[in-house]
């Protein structure tokens, strides 16, 4: 069995059931693997069972490492979320709870292609002459 009650599975495979182009959750574990890195395993991978446009794809951390730095991984359990193109996002530590709602947005959002953002905030965000690294933290404490 995995990570998701059959109630969750089927509004899960409803929600992933119209993306509109394929996505690659790409996560990363190791062989003796880490606190909750098995539980992340099965999380991407029932997701990818749940539709024909998520594929599931398990590296090592370690016997990986070309891969692992390729994608700016430099912790697990990992998760890139990738689509038509990398866009960045990547999500650490297992997605429960309410990160389990980020990662589903992540994949909606990563299907579309289109980050959201309004017409003004992209014009701002041409103007910028330096790369940015944005990360969000997100805890229920």
């Amino acid at each position: 069995m995995g990570m998701l009650d059959e109630e969750h599975r089927e509004d899960v495979a409803k929600q992933l059931s119209d993306l509109p182009n394929p996505v690659r959750l790409v996560m990363f574990t190791q062989e003796i693997e880490c606190e909750f890195c098995e539980e992340t395993r099965e999380l991407v991978q029932d997701l990818a069972s749940l539709s024909q446009n998520v594929e599931a794809v398990i590296y090592d951390f370690v016997a990986d490492e070309d891969k692992a730095q390729e994608l700016g991984i430099d912790k697990i359990p990992a998760i890139a979320v990738l689509g038509e193109r990398d866009y960045g996002v990547r999500l650490y530590g297992i997605p429960a709870g309410y990160e389990f709602t980020a990662l589903m947005e992540a994949i909606k959002v990563v299907s579309v292609g289109q980050s959201g953002l309004s017409e003004a905030t992209r014009e701002a965000l041409a103007g910028a002459e330096e790369p940015l690294h944005l990360q969000v933290f997100v805890t229920p404490t």
